[in-house]
């Protein structure tokens, strides 16, 4: 599918729209900043004794993880969706990718939008998060997090002080790892992929999206910069780095672009056809990704 504006597949759009009602938290002010410029973002997090969502199609990071009817209920809405909009199935590995690249690029959020904004990792386990897909929602348990020494929110029940920015950046990666681990042994088998072509993949969700949000908060650049320090391409499990670059236009003109660690296979809805290849996906030459650009309006 081509690139979307959201990541490479679309996300589902929310029924309803307008930041969820929440619990007071460290964590609480970066995601509202969120939502209120992109409501397909929506955090709720559950006050102690209030059980987490179920039911509908709300769906458990945990019951993902588990790999049976959550995940088979999770991945046919990909398959209705790729049979409505492309008159055919897609392949079962292909199917799974999307569903997997539906539930990683907004999960990622949860970790790196309060550590962008107010330097906050939280620790989300996949038996402290929901997810309802249709809406954009998420509904999550906060518990520890770590922070800096000179953050208000270090006195905090459930802070854990780091030392300096580089230990934070650690946390990061950690906490990502530590929830999508269980998540990706969930949909690795259906997706016919493993361990480095997964975690590949975990990459890129995790620059794409917090690309994508720091442009609406007007941040793009640093964003950049934060990413490439966060991902510099030696941080195992993840693979390779944050991947950006410019290319130069025919007049000099300065475009951004990034080379993705792994590719979401949605050319093979259509092959041949050059619409289905993503911006970044690295079979795209860079004179496609010119023109590309050029015409998205995004020279400097």
């Amino acid at each position: 599918m081509p690139t979307t504006s959201a990541g490479t597949l679309p996300i589902p759009r929310p029924r309803s729209s307008g930041p969820a009602r929440t619990a007071t938290s460290p964590l609480t002010g970066g995601y509202a900043r969120l939502t209120e410029l992109y409501p397909r973002f929506a955090v709720t997090e559950l006050t102690a004794g209030r059980p987490a969502p179920s039911g509908g199609d709300w769906v458990t990071a945990e019951g993902l993880a588990a790999a049976g009817p959550d995940l088979d209920a999770f991945l046919a809405w990909d398959e209705e969706q790729v049979r409505r909009d492309y008159g055919h199935p897609g392949r079962p590995d292909v199917i799974a990718t999307f569903g997997l690249h539906r539930y990683a690029w907004p999960a990622c959020l949860l970790f790196t939008v309060p550590w962008f904004l107010d330097r906050r990792v939280p620790r989300f386990p996949v038996r402290q998060v929901a997810h309802r897909r249709t809406e954009g929602r998420w509904a999550v348990r906060v518990g520890a997090f770590a922070c800096l020494p000179d953050d208000p929110a270090a006195t905090l029940p459930g802070a854990r002080v780091v030392p300096d920015a580089e230990a934070l950046r650690a946390e990061v990666r950690i906490a990502v790892a530590e929830h999508l681990e269980p998540v990706l042994r969930g949909f690795g088998p259906r997706m016919r992929r493993r361990g480095r072509a997964l975690w590949g993949m975990v990459t890129d969700e995790i620059v794409e999206s917090l690309w994508y949000a720091a442009g609406l908060l007007g941040e793009e650049e640093r964003a950049k910069h934060e990413l490439s320090l966060l991902l510099p391409g030696t941080t195992s499990p993840y693979v390779g780095s944050a991947g950006f670059r410019e290319l130069k236009g025919p007049c000099g003109e300065l475009l951004p672009t990034r080379d993705r660690a792994s590719c979401c296979l949605s050319y093979t809805l259509r092959p041949g056809d050059p619409d289905e290849m993503c911006d970044t996906c690295p079979r795209a030459l860079d004179t496609d990704r010119v023109a590309r650009l050029l015409a998205s309006g995004a020279a400097r």
